[in-house]
């Protein structure tokens, strides 16, 4: 999919959360982490039980809360990723079960 695609489905996302009032003045970013629990929670379950439908919905609705949470800190999904990736770039560390360890952890 082509950045422009992947910035039109944030946008959608967006505009989305401002029709139901989750991102402007009434918005709480507190709920909207609570949210993203909720919904980790059922991609962890889709993941344990081998669902891969779940698992598809359940990663793209973390996905759509968090877009949902970083505009309600005036944030947009991609400043937050880009953030991410400057710190993740350069990280030295090991693979171990499957988990990417970065050094000095332990």
């Amino acid at each position: 999919m082509s950045y422009v695609l992947e910035g039109m489905l944030i946008a959608r996302v967006e505009d989305w959360g401002k029709e139901k009032g989750l991102i402007g003045d009434k918005a709480n970013p507190d709920r909207q982490m609570l949210k993203l629990i909720e919904e980790v929670g059922e991609t962890a379950r889709a993941l344990a039980y081998g669902n891969r439908e779940e698992l598809r919905d359940g990663i793209g609705d973390c996905v759509v809360v968090l877009i949902i949470l970083a505009a309600q800190n005036n944030m947009t999904l991609l400043e937050c990723m880009d953030a991410a990736w400057d710190e993740i770039k350069d990280r030295t560390g090991k693979l171990e079960d499957g988990l990417f360890k970065k050094d000095g952890d332990s």
